[in-house]
């Protein structure tokens, strides 16, 4: 097994090395992420969850955000652009949302419901004059439940879902305001507001250069002072091979990475450098095609592949910087419910479940996989896909992959199993925020969401899950809808409807000049408490 060692001698060199170009200005913190380009700068940003980390809850707001002060629970909904909503007691698909007054961009013009209106049209509307379809690309399938919206007068805005969908305020929290007015005075033309963008954020973007770095400096009139950051600037710079950032980290050029490759974490925590993880919701999967004629349509072969994994072993290959899959749901949920299959490791079952199919190691089962090199939450794809590789062959399953840039991989994810693009893939590795009902469980397999229509990438289309969806829509009562979602939970594990692998603990790497730092239970990080000693 290959674990990509790249000379950890030569990295434990590079720290010892006093390096001029590393010398930063105080108050500056410079971030080696695993993307390999900043993120679109315009409001929706691409890039994954990454994306939505470094210039998405940095630079713009939503109406409703997540909380990511405390490192000891689990994130729940509060108030953003919005301070408060509410659906109607006698009509469930009509919502009001009362926003938060005297909000500016950062160019000075202030936000209201029209501002709003303005921004679902760039992604919904197609014919209107702000669209912008790099963005629409990344936000239109967060919100499927909304039919309209309005502006009641200044500080209301209404949202009509299509059905009665208790999810929408999770769905919210994906969509980020950008300035109508910015967008105006830079001739309407999305690729001049890349360079100067304006949202409500924290922080503004005062440079960038493609491929290399962004500067972000505080927004010293946000709105709310508890986030205004302590930092005089935070850098961002696409660093997406692990040791790659491990040697910049170590060498003094950044002062913290994400996802440090765990060959390389000894040679930081014997130098000082402090290792940072939690738990939190988010799973790493194999997404399975259910179109006709995929072998994963036999949930024989689908239960063989789960129990082919020996998650412990990929836990040592991850320096246990993991928690190994029960379910698509961590074991700790609250949705995680009782399941009868047990998701393990048991080669032999594997192998007789894939014999019953018509597959064994010497007639074996062959089967293309989408992967990537890199990327938000995709912790150390090579060596993982490699893992599952071997494990696969060992039962009759033999995995030919086809690997493509993060930033594509998203694409392909987005058009689907069905399109030309992903050359017969039948899986595609995806990591997933599992942190609300919507994005954790309904968009992965509602039938309406069939790609491009949404994420359902593999074509999955159950009426007794589609029943079970439906159902956590409709109950407003979270206790109840707790309910529906741990049955949910265990249809997802008994039927085997994914490859499941592992959760990420979220490990990043930090050097010890860097003060302040609460790890939320979220895919999102609050950088606003950050100090740099």
């Amino acid at each position: 097994m290959r674990h990509f060692k790249e000379g950890i001698a030569a990295l434990l060199l590079a720290a010892s090395l006093t390096c001029a170009q590393g010398a930063a200005a105080q108050g500056t913190l410079r971030i080696g992420m695993t993307a390999s380009d900043i993120p679109l700068t315009t409001g929706q940003t691409d890039q994954g969850g990454e994306g939505m980390r470094f210039m998405g809850y940095t630079v713009y707001d939503s109406l409703i955000e997540w909380d990511l002060t405390s490192a000891d629970k689990p994130s729940v909904l509060i108030p953003g652009l919005a301070t408060e909503w509410s659906v109607d007691a006698e009509d469930k698909t009509k919502w009001t949302l009362k926003l938060r007054e005297g909000v500016t961009f950062h160019d000075g013009s202030p936000f209201t419901a029209a501002d709003a209106v303005w921004n679902f049209d760039k992604l919904l509307v197609d014919t209107s004059e702000q669209y912008d379809s790099r963005q629409a690309a990344q936000g239109k399938s967060r919100i499927p439940a909304v039919a309209s919206y309005s502006a009641v007068d200044d500080y209301t805005l209404e949202i009509i879902t299509k059905t009665p969908d208790a999810t929408l305020p999770y769905q919210l929290a994906w969509i980020l305001m950008s300035s109508k007015a910015n967008w105006e005075a830079l001739d309407k033309d999305w690729e001049k507001v890349a360079n100067t963008p304006s949202g409500t954020g924290p922080w503004k973007l005062e440079a960038f250069v493609p491929r290399e770095r962004a500067e972000l400096v505080p927004n010293e009139a946000y709105w709310d002072e508890t986030r205004i950051p302590k930092l005089d600037k935070m850098v961002l710079i696409p660093l997406p091979e692990p040791n790659a950032r491990a040697a910049a980290l170590l060498s003094g050029q950044v002062d913290w990475i994400e996802a440090p490759a765990p060959d390389t974490i000894p040679a930081m925590t014997g130098n000082g450098f402090t290792i940072s993880s939690n738990a939190y919701p988010h799973n790493w999967t194999w997404h399975l095609s259910r179109l006709e004629g995929s072998p994963w349509n036999d949930i024989r072969v689908r239960k063989a592949a789960n129990l082919a994994i020996d998650r412990e072993g990929m836990g040592a290959l991850l320096g246990g910087l993991m928690v190994p899959a029960k379910g698509f749901l961590p074991p700790s949920s609250q949705w995680f419910g009782e399941p009868t299959f047990e998701v393990k490791y048991d080669p032999e079952a594997a192998k007789a479940l894939l014999a019953e199919a018509g597959y064994s190691v010497e007639n074996p089962l062959k089967v293309k996989a989408l992967i990537s090199p890199s990327g938000s939450g995709q912790m150390l794809p090579l060596p993982m896909n490699e893992y599952l590789q071997q494990s696969l062959a060992e039962v009759g399953i033999e995995v030919e992959f086809m690997v493509v840039e993060w930033n594509q991989m998203i694409n392909l994810w987005r058009a689907g199993a069905a399109d030309a693009a992903v050359e017969g893939a039948m899986s595609i590795n995806f990591t997933y925020f599992i942190q609300d009902p919507f994005t954790g469980l309904i968009r992965h397999l509602s039938c309406d969401l069939i790609a491009p229509n949404g994420t359902n990438w593999g074509h999955y289309c159950d009426p007794e899950m589609q029943a079970l969806f439906d159902e956590i829509k409709t109950t407003f009562d979270p206790e109840e809808q707790d309910k529906v979602l741990r049955k949910t939970h265990e249809k997802y594990v008994d039927d085997a409807l994914f490859l499941m692998v592992t959760h990420d603990v979220a490990p990043r790497a930090l050097s010890p000049k860097v003060k302040g730092f609460v790890q939320a239970q979220n895919w999102y990080q609050n950088f606003s408490s950050i100090t740099m000693e």
